[in-house]
C-alpha cells in the first residue's frame, strides 16, 4: 500500500477535528475512494449543497491517502483558527474581481502542476435549485480541466455529496442531528476529456467543458439519489432572488468569461 501523502501539522490538526466530526454529525458512506489515485494530480469536481461539504470532501480525499487543496472563498481566511488552518494546510483563497480571481485560478493550476489534489465547487456557492441539483457553474473549472486534464497531465474526477443539506441547511439556518442522517460522498471514475483535445481555447470551449463536467457530476448525483436528473442547469436570473452578497456571483454564472 502506498504511503499516505504528508500534510504537516495543520493538515493533521484538521484531520483530528474533521474525521470524528463527520461521524458525529451523521452516518457517513464513502464510495469510490479508489478513483483518487495516490501518484497523479487530480482535479475533483463536486456539487455543493451545504456548508458541511468541504468537511466531508476533505475527509474523503484524506481517506484516499491524499491531501486536498480547496479553492475556497477568501473571506474564510479571516475566521480565527479556521483561517490559520486554511493557510497552514496550503488551501487556495478565491478573491472576487477579475484580476484576483485569475490569480486564484493560477494557484490552482500550479497545484495541479505540482501533482496535488485540487477540489473545486464550480457553482461557487451552495445551490439554489429547489430540488437540490447542481446550478449553472463558473467556467474556472473548465480552465483547470483544459490546461491539465484534457492533455492527460492530470485526471478529472467527479464527486457528489448527498444529505449533508439535511444535517445543516444554510438557507433555513438549521442544524439537525436527530434522527441520524445517512450522508453519502461518492467519487466516479476519471472522466475521458479527449474529445476536447486540439480545440482552440476560448470562452465557448471553457463553457462547453464546464457544462460537460457538471453534467457528469449531475449524472453521478442522480445515481446516488436514484432519481432522474433534470436536463438543464438551474440559473438564478433575478437579482432579488439571491441573498445579500450573492447576487453578483449568481449573475456572473451567466458570463462565459468568469474566472
Amino acid at each position: 500500500m502506498a504511503k499516505k501523502e504528508k500534510g504537516g501539522f495543520w493538515v493533521g490538526l484538521a484531520a483530528a477535528i474533521f474525521f470524528p466530526m463527520t461521524r458525529i454529525l451523521a452516518r457517513r458512506k464513502f464510495v469510490g475512494l479508489e478513483h483518487i489515485p495516490f501518484d497523479r494530480p487530480v482535479l475533483v469536481v463536486a456539487n455543493h449543497i451545504s456548508y458541511l461539504d468541504p468537511v466531508y470532501s476533505a475527509v474523503f480525499v484524506r481517506s484516499a491517502r491524499r491531501v486536498p487543496r480547496f479553492l475556497a472563498k477568501a473571506s474564510l481566511w479571516k475566521i480565527p483558527v479556521l483561517g490559520q488552518i486554511l493557510k497552514g494546510s496550503g488551501q487556495i483563497p478565491v478573491h472576487r474581481g477579475s484580476v484576483d480571481a485569475r490569480r486564484s485560478l493560477q494557484s490552482g493550476l500550479e497545484a495541479l502542476g505540482d501533482g496535488k489534489v485540487v477540489v473545486i465547487y464550480p457553482e461557487g456557492t451552495i445551490t439554489r435549485d429547489p430540488e437540490v441539483w447542481p446550478m449553472h457553474s463558473h467556467v474556472g473549472v473548465g480552465r483547470l480541466a483544459v490546461d491539465h486534464c484534457v492533455n492527460g497531465e492530470a485526471i478529472c474526477v467527479p464527486m457528489v455529496h448527498w444529505n449533508t443539506h439535511l444535517v445543516f441547511d444554510k438557507y433555513k439556518k438549521k442544524l439537525s442531528l436527530f434522527p441520524r442522517k445517512n450522508v453519502t460522498i461518492k467519487a466516479g471514475p476519471p472522466l475521458d476529456l479527449s474529445r476536447f483535445q486540439g480545440r482552440e481555447v476560448d470562452a465557448d470551449l471553457l463553457r462547453e467543458v464546464t457544462d460537460h463536467l457538471m453534467g457528469e457530476v449531475r449524472t453521478l448525483l442522480a445515481e446516488v439519489r436514484q432519481e432522474t436528473a433534470p436536463t438543464e442547469f438551474y440559473t438564478v436570473r433575478k437579482k432579488k432572488d439571491a441573498e445579500p452578497g450573492e447576487a453578483a456571483d449568481k449573475n456572473a454564472t451567466q458570463k462565459d468569461g468568469e474566472q
